[in-house]
This record gives structure tokens, C-alpha cells and sequence, in this order.
């Protein structure tokens, strides 16, 4: 931890405070100059939205197919490993996949064409964010579906028992029994989710490319053209900034857990 990443970072603390070519010190005119780059704004701002959709999206939907599946007792281990295969479908595949779907002379565009309506341009427009919602939602599902069945692993089935005998109806044991017990799995999860959020820039670069369409501009796609422009010195301030950002969310994951 100390060797590839501590260190690594602490040396990228210290390159945002020098200028790239020079090496003199900078002070702080690299961060100002990222705070006052628009690409920076407008990427941070899609970033932020894209966290604000995904996470709750991906809680909820894997946490009731993860109730759905652990009561399933039949064909749940199946159903399970199913939601499995998106993790290990190779990236250029699920490019593929997304071309095949969303290409102008895609799937949907010929659906669309076959009842009468016109082509949506899916990955040219603001629908380019749904999609990248959607595909990070439907790659993640699976492993945080197995996360939240090892949580209600650890429940005992004698709270429930005692509940329904007191006359608690199905809901009343979700609310009260399930949820305050998951809480601890909760945390984690969304950890987990939060950190996995940032990974669905390569399905978003090899579909769309450096500069797709501005609402799936996301900090990574920054990141990278300045890497290639060999922007170095704003780059490693950039990612300080992308670092604290992320601590800060996890922060309040975790206040708010502290707090439920």
C-alpha cells in the first residue's frame, strides 16, 4: 500500500504545488488554474450528477432483486450467477454490445425506424448520460446483489419468526428488522459503489471517445486528455482535488451511517 500507492500519491501532492517544465514552485496557481478551467467544471459537475444517480439507483434495484433472490430458494443461486456475467464480460465486448444498441444504424435506431418514429442520435445527445447511467448500473448489480445477500445471511431467522407472531406484516419486518440490520452492509456497499462509479470511464472512452458529448464528460475523460497533452502539473492538481473529493463523499457515507 505504502510502495503503489501512498507514496505515489504523495509525490503527486507534491508535483501540484511545481510547475511542469520549469520545476519551480507554483504555490497554488495550479489549482486556480484548474478551478477556472470550464472542461474541469463541466467534468466535475457530470461526475458529481453521475454519483447522485447511480448509487442510489444501484442500491435500491440490487438491494430488492437481493431480497427477491434469498427468499427464492429454487432457482436463486442461478438467477444470482447471471447477474454475475456483466463482471465478467470483457470491456471490449461491452463496447460492442453498446454499438450494436445504440449506433445510428443500431438496434433501437431500427426499432424506432420500424414504428414510424425518427433516430435518436443516442450517443451524440444528453441520452449519452442515461445509457452511461445504465450501463454502470447494470455491470455493478451483480456484485453488490451477492453483498447485500451475505448481509441478510447474517440475519436470524428467529427475529422474523418472533415478528410475525407479534402480527408484523411483511413490510413492518423490512423496515424493522431487515434494514437496521443491513445498515453495517450498507456502508460498505456504498463504499464500494462510490469507488466502482469512477472505473465506467473506459466503456465511455472507447465508445465515444477523448471528447464525447457533454453530458458524459466526466473527470476521467479530463484526466486523460490532459495526460496526453502532457498538462502534468495541472493533472496532478486535478487529481488531489479528484482524491479530496472522494474522501469528502465517503465522509458523509460514513457520518450518515454513524448517525442511522
Amino acid at each position: 500500500m505504502g510502495v503503489f500507492i501512498l507514496i505515489p500519491f504523495l509525490d503527486v501532492v507534491r508535483r501540484s504545488f511545481f510547475e511542469n517544465i520549469s520545476g519551480t514552485f507554483a504555490g497554488f496557481s495550479n489549482y486556480q488554474a484548474v478551478f477556472r478551467n470550464k472542461a474541469f467544471i463541466l467534468a466535475a459537475g457530470n461526475t458529481l450528477r453521475f454519483v447522485g444517480y447511480c448509487i442510489p439507483l444501484l442500491l435500491f434495484f440490487s438491494l430488492m432483486a437481493a431480497i427477491f433472490l434469498f427468499r427464492m430458494k429454487k432457482f436463486g443461486r442461478l438467477i444470482k450467477s447471471a447477474f454475475l456475467i456483466p463482471m465478467a464480460i470483457p470491456v471490449a465486448s461491452i463496447v460492442l454490445l453498446w454499438r450494436l444498441l445504440f449506433d445510428s444504424h443500431g438496434i433501437l435506431n431500427g426499432l424506432l425506424f420500424l414504428l414510424g418514429w425518427k433516430s435518436i442520435h443516442w450517443m451524440g445527445s444528453s441520452a449519452a448520460f442515461g445509457i452511461l447511467v445504465l450501463s454502470y448500473v447494470w455491470k455493478n448489480i451483480g456484485y453488490d446483489i451477492v453483498l447485500w445477500i451475505a448481509g441478510l445471511s447474517g440475519i436470524s431467522d428467529a427475529i422474523y419468526e418472533a415478528a410475525k407472531v407479534d402480527g408484523a406484516g411483511e413490510l413492518s419486518c423490512f423496515i424493522h428488522i431487515t434494514l437496521p440490520n443491513l445498515l453495517p452492509s450498507l456502508f460498505t456497499i456504498s463504499v464500494l459503489s462510490l469507488l466502482n462509479s469512477f472505473k465506467v470511464f473506459r466503456e465511455a472512452y472507447l465508445v465515444a471517445g477523448d471528447y464525447p458529448d457533454q453530458s458524459m464528460y466526466l473527470i476521467q475523460h479530463l484526466l486523460n486528455n490532459w495526460f496526453r497533452e502532457m498538462d502534468f502539473d495541472k493533472m496532478a492538481a486535478a487529481s488531489v482535488v479528484n482524491g479530496i473529493m472522494i474522501l469528502i463523499l465517503v465522509m458523509i457515507l460514513k457520518k450518515t451511517w454513524e448517525g442511522a
